[in-house]
């Protein structure tokens, strides 16, 4: 394979890689790959989600909305997961949001052909429910996280979350994005980043985020990220096995 046949190929995405071939074939007519541009969003709270979306890559946000218009990141989704899931789960919408946070490309299914696919209780069966509880583990984790930990600490689990997503270690976000996705003041996030990059850890700007040492990043992280790290890992590793 190519190239450029490689860059464009389903198998980007973790799940659909782990899929036995005859699986994959069987889903490959209904696949079509779309492009993610920064910013678009790909459900809205409460809508009625049109397509389930596997990430080849580039990052996508799951939000939840308040009513006066506020919102929080839930979770991040990239080629290790798939968007979507309450589709094959049976809610058809779900209060969330999902807005792409970092731009790419994706394969996206309609509702009826994933359903069918599900149904059959086979290995793409294994994966998605495995992949669910991966997704679980990651909203709650955040949610304790984001009620128990400093600033800096929630800071640092979504820039390591992030570069888990993305082929370098740079990240294209605004401070104001950031504080939005964290649900916090942009002040907070000014002050918290600007610690990181006093002490070398980041480089920061124009947008741009430059992470210059991980190792010491994930040590001023919270637990979080290592146990949202540790579950992923597991949970689509043996997932993998299971469908080979």
């Amino acid at each position: 394979m190519g190239a450029m046949s490689a860059r464009r190929s389903p198998k980007q995405n973790r799940l659909l890689a782990a899929l036995p071939a005859t699986d994959l074939l069987r889903l490959l007519p209904h696949l079509e790959r779309v492009l993610l541009p920064l910013g678009a969003v790909i459900y809205e709270s409460g809508g009625e989600q049109a397509h389930v979306y596997f990430p080849a890559s580039g990052i996508v946000s799951l939000l939840y909305v308040m009513k006066d218009g506020a919102a929080a990141e839930i979770a991040v989704v990239g080629n290790e997961g798939v968007v979507g899931i309450a589709l094959f789960m049976g809610g058809q919408t779900t209060p969330s949001r999902a807005v792409v946070q970092s731009a790419g490309s994706a394969w996206r299914v309609e509702p009826a052909a994933i359903k069918a696919e599900f149904a059959r209780g086979g290995a793409l069966q294994r994966l998605l429910l495995r992949y669910t509880q991966a997704l679980i583990t990651q909203m709650t984790q955040t949610a304790v996280c984001n009620r128990h930990h400093l600033l800096e600490q929630q800071l640092c689990r979504w820039l390591l979350l992030s570069l888990d997503r993305l082929p370098s270690n740079q990240l294209v976000m605004t401070q104001q994005l950031i504080a939005n996705m964290l649900g916090v003041r942009r002040e907070g996030v000014t002050e918290a980043a600007g610690r990181l990059q006093a002490d070398g850890l980041i480089d920061y700007s124009r947008g741009r985020i430059n992470v210059l040492d991980r190792g010491r990043l994930e040590k001023r992280a919270c637990e979080c990220y290592a146990v949202v790290r540790l579950e992923s890992d597991r949970l689509l590793e043996r997932g993998a096995t299971l469908s080979a």
